[in-house]
């Protein structure tokens, strides 16, 4: 298969792969950036490794079950944003995270949204995302990506810090040719 390489006016989206191990355990070991991540941070260089292997084999795969690509400004990995298909490959889920550094300059925005569009490629009909109530920032992104509140009753326990928190799920209906139906 051919690696799928997405652009934006500021940004490339190419396979996470282990060669990004480093600008990923960055991110994913920080306390701060990884604050309402579910399976994050990675305390250990090999928990890292280890799922950057595993990303690795799914884009090998000819029809992978997720695609993470690994966000790219300016010749520098800054972050990955994600897309998780459903048994029946007509859902994803989105996700992103980003390097605190990067924050706040709409690269999630414009990460995800490229994804989302890919995902129409791929002829999904929904797209989901879920994150922690508290977490204001990823609010906006899926407020941005056209994407509608569909539950606030949720609750989400994190493994690695036994934290329980409340959490939001968004959807968006897709429409083959772009319009979007929520």
């Amino acid at each position: 298969m051919e690696p799928v390489i997405l652009k934006t006016p500021r940004l490339t989206l190419r396979p996470l792969s282990l060669e990004d191990l480093e600008t990923v355990h960055a991110y994913a070991s920080n306390r701060e950036n990884t604050r309402y991540m579910y399976y994050l941070p990675n305390d250990m260089l090999e928990e890292t490794t280890a799922f950057l292997q595993s990303v690795s084999a799914e884009w090998r795969k000819a029809q992978p079950d997720f695609y993470e690509f690994a966000i790219v400004y300016q010749q520098q990995q800054i972050g990955t944003v994600s897309l998780y298909l459903d048994d029946s490959r007509t859902e994803g889920e989105l996700g992103w995270i980003l390097h605190h550094a990067w924050w706040g300059n709409g690269y999630a925005t414009e990460a995800a949204t490229a994804v989302r569009d890919f995902g129409r490629q791929l002829g999904l009909k929904c797209l989901i995302a879920h994150c922690d109530c508290r977490n204001r920032p990823s609010q906006r992104v899926m407020e941005k990506l056209g994407m509608t509140l569909t539950s606030d009753s949720g609750t989400r326990t994190y493994p690695k810090t036994g934290e329980t928190a409340g959490e939001l799920m968004y959807t968006l209906t897709l429409s083959p040719k772009g319009g979007d139906l929520d």
